[in-house]
Formats: C-alpha cells, structure tokens, sequence
C-alpha cells in the first residue's frame, strides 16, 4: 500500500535532512519533497499537494480554502509541535485526519529558553552592543537564583523548564487554565493566578499556543504591571505580546530586555525594535536541535498512519 500512497513534504528543514528523507522514503517511495529552499504559500503550495493523498507539514498555512483546492488530500501529519497553522475545523469538514505528537521537541526549546533568560539576566545582548560600539563595562546582572521567573503555559515545555529551574534551585510561578497541581506538588512550582504571575515575576516565559484568546495577551498593561527591569521570554508562538507596546517597554527601562525566537510575522520587520540594545531575537530556532529535529520527523511519519479526528486538537487557552 505505502508504494501507490502519495505523500507530500512541504517542510524545508524535513526535506533536507538525510536521516528523515531516507527514511520516509523507505516506506514511501513516491515522496514528494520541498527541495525549493522555501516556505510554499498560495498557488504554489496547492500546486505542490495536488494529486497527493497524505502531507508532512511544518509551519505553512492550511486553510479551508487550501483543502477545498486539494480533494485527494485525506491525511495530514504535523512536522513540529503547534497546530495552529492548521484549520482543525475545516479539516473536519472535509473529512481530512490529522496526525500530531505534543512535546517532541520540549527539552530543545527548554533549553533556548533557559540559554535567553541567562542571557537576559547577565546583559549579554546589552554587553554585545556597547563593545561593538566601543564601551566596555561590565554589566550588573543577575543569577538565575535571585529571581523568581513565572511560566505563562505549563503544558510540554512549560514543564520541562519548570523541572530544569527548580533543578537549579530557582523559584517558580505557573498559570495555565488547566489543573496543575499535581505538576506543583511533584516539582514545588507555585500554581498563581494570571495577575499574580505577571505581578511578581522577575522574568516570564510564554509557553501557550496563539489562539483568539492568547492574541497579544501581553499587551501594554500587563507589561506596566511587570516588576520594573523583568525580562520577557518568548519561545513559543509569535502573535502572544503587542510588539509595537513591548518596543516602548524595552525603551522606557520598564523591559530590562527581552528574547524572542518567534513573532507576529516571520522574518519580523520592525528594525527599530530588532535592533535595541536589550532585544535579543533569533530565527525560530527553539525545536531545532538536531535530535529534536529527528524526534519531530520520525513523529510526523508516524501521524502519516496514526492520524486522528481534528477536532480531538481543539483545545482553546484563555488566561
């Protein structure tokens, strides 16, 4: 059966990656890869599903109207951990199943999020700057021990870097509109409400999907209410923090610094922002250590056969 099953690869770093392409090639030798270098959209996208039964997709928009372009599309696996991207309803509706394994890539995006708010807390961003421009001075930073850092999200990634802080002895917050408590017991996480956490911590990390509810649910208020000098990590989803309100933080001092690795829109344009001293930002790199890399991968050739209803994804986050 694998032989006449047409599946198509619209992801790039998939497509590329030799352990991946052989092995989802072995079992489906007619496989279609992104070999383009780039994000297919549009035309182009459809243009490169049509006529297959089964799709490997990374960050590429899936919409209603991109499944009605596409009947003989009945499968589609998730190369990475966010569902966003795709319209689960829609999918649905159209009778199109989808594959998804949660956390895959979570010890990989821990691990940026603790290299940030190192980084954060010391001035690297800040230190890196002002040597460039000719200064040097040492920078008054912290220990990750002296502060108390709040995870906004306590799903994979959330408890993983919960796990990790309270392995260095750091004092942990947590809100999530699940219950957690068992997670708090285990860990000594302390379970607060949203204004509590954005209140008392010293650092907040974002680990939520974007959804309606979670748009910009770091808007110019909840950053005023913000220990004067926090630092703000964002490794989740772009589209959580008003960017234009989060610049005017960083250039106050409200914001002592801040690093994203993903935005409202990919590459972000705002240059103004991007280049204060105290934004650190990188290109969506929190899930691509290679053996988060290869985990993605072998989950996504699993949900080519393992898919499920769409619906069953749905699970909406409001703080």
């Amino acid at each position: 059966m694998a032989e006449t099953t047409r599946v198509a690869v619209l992801s790039r770093s998939f497509s590329r990656h030799p352990i991946l392409r052989g092995e989802l090639a072995a079992l489906y030798p007619s496989a279609s890869f992104n070999d383009t270098g780039r994000t297919l959209a549009g035309d182009e996208l459809i243009g490169f599903l049509a006529g297959h039964d089964r799709a490997v997709v990374a960050l590429e928009r899936i919409t209603d109207e991109v499944l009605a372009a596409l009947p003989d599309l009945k499968i589609i696996s998730k190369y990475g951990v966010g569902l966003d991207n795709v319209d689960l309803r829609a999918a649905a509706k159209r009778g199109v199943l989808v594959g998804w394994s949660g956390g895959v890539n979570r010890r990989s995006v821990a691990e940026l999020a603790i290299c940030f708010l190192i980084a954060a807390l010391r001035g690297v961003s800040v230190s890196q700057s002002e040597i460039r421009a000719g200064t040097w001075r040492q920078y008054p930073g912290r220990q990750i021990t002296e502060v108390t850092v709040g995870l906004l999200g306590c799903g994979h990634v959330g408890r993983e870097l919960g796990r990790m802080l309270r392995a260095l002895g750091v004092r942990v917050l947590a809100h999530d509109i699940r219950d957690i408590g068992a997670f708090c017991a285990e860990t000594g996480v302390e379970s607060v409400t949203l204004d509590a956490l954005v209140a008392r911590s010293d650092a907040l990390s974002l680990h939520v999907p974007f959804t309606p509810d979670t748009a910009n649910v770091i808007d110019a208020t909840r950053l005023a209410a913000m220990p004067k000098g926090a630092v703000l990590l964002n490794t989740a989803r772009g589209g959580l923090v008003d960017e234009d309100a989060l610049k005017a933080a960083l250039q106050s001092g409200q914001i002592a610094c801040a690093c994203f690795d993903v935005f409202a829109s990919e590459p972000p344009q705002d240059q103004e922002l991007l280049n204060l001293p105290n934004f650190l930002a990188t290109a969506h790199i929190g899930g691509s250590a290679n053996a988060a890399v290869v985990a993605m991968g072998r989950a996504a050739i699993q949900g080519l056969t393992q898919a499920t209803d769409p619906l069953s994804f749905l699970a909406p986050w409001a703080p």
